[in-house]
């Protein structure tokens, strides 16, 4: 029986304008298991996005708590957050956030030496897993003004696996590219959940959410149902139908 590696308890997150309250996130829990591909879906404004930062520690709820391996870090401070997420997450943002001073490989390398002084290997790591996402030598030395948008995503794609995270989070990570690079991301993606690291993702996409093996179907910031389907396996019709069928009843 798989661990749990992260949960959130009666987890709320509301912001307020003036009077106005909106509550985005209502009394949430979730347990998510070591190694799972755990996907979020649901319509636009129904707090996936919101939820994946409250769950990484980028943002804070309002009320609830969230724990990683047992230890709570609702409660750290901005600079226990920060470590914790050097140490043990990886992130793929809608925004890219790509250094403009450096190169491609640099904004990759710099990333891996917060974890290892193997700078040689780091930069073989980067080569490497670049190659996977359909990115070759002559982008190594690029600047991110020099990329077209799809590059540019899978740069920050590798940048957020480069030291093997135990937690994965992906806002959309698909969503700036073509068919054909989504497919080696999600290659990569599944390859690296295989490997035992979890992966939690946002997507609009059916195609992107059949790589999951858990979808957690999110409406007006509560989770109203969730569907198992098991490991991912390639090429599979009924697969892509049960999902189909579970989102169409969710109203999507």
């Amino acid at each position: 029986m798989k661990n749990t590696i992260l949960k959130a308890e009666l987890l709320s997150k509301t912001y307020s304008n003036g009077s106005i309250m909106q509550h985005v996130l209502k009394n949430l829990t979730i347990d998510i298991k070591a190694g799972d591909f755990t996907v979020i879906m649901g319509s636009s404004g129904s707090g996936k996005s919101t939820l994946l930062y409250a769950l990484s520690g980028m943002d804070k709820p309002t009320l609830g708590t969230i724990t990683f391996k047992g230890q709570e870090i609702s409660g750290y401070s901005n600079d226990q957050l920060a470590i914790f997420r050097r140490k043990h997450c990886g992130f793929v943002f809608q925004q890219i956030y790509l250094n403009e001073t450096m190169s491609v490989l640099d904004n990759i390398i710099i990333c891996g030496l917060l974890v290892s002084r193997d700078k040689k290997a780091i930069a073989v790591k980067a080569k490497d897993m670049l190659l996977k996402v359909g990115l070759t030598a002559e982008c190594y030395h690029k600047y991110p003004s020099q990329l077209s948008g799809g590059e540019a995503q899978r740069v920050a794609i590798v940048r957020a696996l480069i030291n093997a995270p135990e937690i994965v989070f992906a806002d959309e990570p698909t969503g700036a590219l073509n068919s054909t690079n989504a497919i080696n991301v999600l290659d990569v993606m599944t390859d690296v959940n295989a490997a035992g690291q979890s992966v939690i993702m946002v997507t609009h996409d059916i195609k992107t959410a059949r790589r999951a093996n858990r979808i957690l179907y999110l409406k007006d910031g509560v989770i109203i149902d969730e569907l198992n389907l098991g490991i991912y396996v390639k090429d599979d019709p009924e697969r892509h139908q049960i999902l189909r069928e579970f989102l169409e009843s969710m109203g999507w």
